[in-house]
């Protein structure tokens, strides 16, 4: 009997040493410690007047070593951060998520999400069972959703009004971003650049390059495609109706790599005949490749001096050392296809354009193809004082091209600011008044989470938010009611132009939705064991 007690106090260990977990309702507080810390880290970046971030990247490894990044963007933030609790890497995620899908919207999914798991801890107190929160938030989902989609404009018919829509778009996500200050120059380059594309969603044909110097307004929107490379030496620097053979080959001298070999001779003669025997093969490589009627060739490996010599000789223009991301974008614009073998000229697809030429970008030369056979190819050519400022310009622009380009897929749009939210809010605080039960107050707690959204962004921009949300509860029956950030005040959004994907937005609640689901879900935490170190025996 003493022996069962003891066994009963003293129970048998379940897990290894270092390993361990959390239950109940440690588990959840836990869980909602790592999302709440993640949402309020990046919620200051929200808005048009949200603040930036520095980031200091580790000095020792990585592609970012010791960069400093300066940025307000929630994906490229969470994505920089070493996070090690487990429900924040959920929110990274769907933040990653969220980029790779729409590319704007990033702080937004993680904030939302944050907020829903803030109001949860209210009602666990409440006593009320995590599936019936989760069932009260798929039906306020649903509304939301609906509600939203009554409110959605679709101008895809008439041409002009469409493309002043994707300007709005693009002015209402540059409003968050550095290029604040010169949102509508950049709406209009954004715009431009996506509408050449006809359609498609691959951005692709969409080319950034970034030279230091001027300053941001110095940039542009050149037609064609450009390669950051030099045109080898005695080779023409312009080409009209240019027939290209891209490939990707060893353009070195084609000797026989064997390691641990050694080869006898019996005077300098002999080694003189292997260099001929070697210089031999190579120009019959050449003569393969031109056998093909190009009079460009561009290589992603280097070309040595001696094929070069023979390229020039014949009036070819050879452009080696092409990157492979520049290589493969180059030949699906061209309309060619990477070659590695020369036997079959007849079945080569080459690449086809009008002109071939160099020109200057500040100090430096890249080589421009004009008239491609894709047409839509075009280059955004960003100029600014410093290399951070370049970096997440390059990323705004990202984040509008993206967006812009799921719009024209999917032309419906709504009204930003906080009004959708607002709606939405609105929408869902109705259904929580028809349901019964204790689902009604879960419903209620999303209404209040979508509420937060134009909340944070009064409050970033300095405003008395209390009174701005009140002004903005009361005057949403007219459904045409947002924040104007320049005067702090209530307005038209049809007036002002703030206007948003619908598609972003709906994604934006339901992912946030789902991940906070997943989070509630939770109520255990295992942890497995370190990996035990093996001792070091070397010096033994």
């Amino acid at each position: 009997m003493r022996g069962d007690l003891t066994t009963a106090l003293n129970p048998i260990p379940l897990y290894k040493q270092g390993g361990g977990e959390e239950k109940g309702e440690m588990a959840r507080l836990s869980a909602f410690a790592g999302a709440l810390a993640v949402g309020d880290l990046i919620k200051s970046t929200l808005g048009p007047k949200g603040m930036d971030k520095i980031l200091q990247c580790n000095m020792s490894g990585g592609p970012d070593a010791g960069k400093l990044l300066v940025t307000n963007d929630g994906a490229t933030i969470l994505s920089k951060i070493g996070v090690d609790n487990p429900v924040a890497k959920v929110l990274v995620d769907i933040s990653k998520v969220q980029d790779d899908e729409i590319g704007d919207g990033t702080t937004s999914v993680v904030v939302l999400a944050s907020e829903l798991l803030r109001e949860t801890e209210n009602l666990i107190s409440q006593k009320i069972h995590p599936q019936i929160i989760i069932s009260g938030w798929r039906k306020a989902t649903q509304e939301a959703v609906r509600s939203l989609e009554t409110v959605t404009k679709n101008n895809s018919l008439n041409v002009e009004q469409f493309k002043n829509d994707l300007m709005n778009i693009a002015r209402t996500t540059l409003s968050s971003k550095i290029l604040q200050g010169k949102k509508d120059y950049f709406a209009k380059l954004c715009v431009d650049a996506v509408l050449k594309l006809h359609g498609k969603t691959d951005l692709q044909s969409i080319q950034i390059i970034k030279r230091l110097g001027n300053n941001m307004s110095d940039s542009y929107l050149e037609e064609g495609f450009l390669l950051e490379k030099r045109i080898g030496i005695n080779m023409p620097k312009r080409i009209e109706n240019a027939r290209i053979l891209i490939a990707n080959t060893p353009m070195d001298t084609d000797k026989i790599k064997i390691f641990g070999s050694r080869v006898r001779v019996d005077s300098v003669a002999k080694v003189a005949e292997l260099e001929l025997a070697e210089k031999e093969k190579m120009k019959d490589k050449v003569d393969k490749i031109l056998k093909h009627g190009c009079n460009v060739f561009i290589n992603r490996q280097l070309i040595y001096d001696y094929p070069d010599q023979l390229f020039a000789e014949k009036g070819v223009m050879a452009i080696e050392h092409a990157d492979f991301e520049g290589v493969e974008r180059l030949a699906q614009v061209l309309g060619g296809e990477i070659i590695s073998t020369f036997d079959t000229p007849d079945k080569a697809r080459l690449g086809k354009c009008k002109l071939i030429e160099e020109i200057m970008i500040g100090e430096d030369k890249v080589i421009k193809f004009s008239g491609v056979g894709q047409g839509e190819a075009c280059t955004i050519v960003l100029r600014g004082a410093t290399q951070q400022i370049l970096d997440e310009a390059e990323r705004s622009i990202h984040d509008v091209l993206c967006v812009l380009s799921q719009t024209v897929k999917e032309p419906r749009i709504c009204y930003g600011g906080g009004a959708a939210e607002m709606l939405m809010a609105n929408a869902v605080s109705q259904l929580a008044e028809k349901t019964p039960g204790k689902e009604s107050i879960a419903i209620e707690s999303f209404s209040r989470a979508l509420r937060q959204l134009p909340t944070i962004i009064a409050d970033n921009a300095g405003y008395d938010s209390s009174e701005l949300i009140s002004n903005l509860r009361a005057a949403h029956a007219s459904n045409k009611s947002t924040f104007d950030m320049e005067n702090g005040t209530i307005a038209d959004m049809a007036q002002l132009g703030i206007l948003e994907s619908f598609h972003l937005k709906k994604q934006v609640v339901i992912s946030a939705a789902e991940a906070a689901e997943m989070v509630l879900r939770i109520d255990n935490i295992i942890r497995a064991p370190p990996r035990p170190r093996q001792r070091d025996m070397r010096n033994h």
